[in-house]
């Protein structure tokens, strides 16, 4: 999978509720329910509404697996 394709998927998913599953290493995951919000040239912007918090993630990190993107969660009503 190349950035590109990833921008794609991330482009044609934005507004959408997605999970982020992170490998923190040694052994640790986190689990993210957030909305997709910006896509810029190296990092996009997720926003978890709950806490009230926004992460950032680069395309390398998918590429790398560092972080898997589950896309099947639905679209929230505005």
């Amino acid at each position: 999978m190349t950035i590109h394709e990833i921008k794609d998927n991330l482009r044609s998913h934005v507004g959408e509720k997605v999970t982020i599953n992170c490998n923190m290493g040694r052994n640790k995951f986190e689990e993210y329910h957030v909305v997709v919000k910006e896509l810029y040239d190296y990092i996009f912007l997720v926003e978890d509404t709950k806490a009230s918090t926004i992460k950032s993630f680069s395309y390398s990190d998918v590429i790398t697996q560092t972080i898997k993107i589950d896309y099947s969660r639905k679209k929230i009503d505005k």
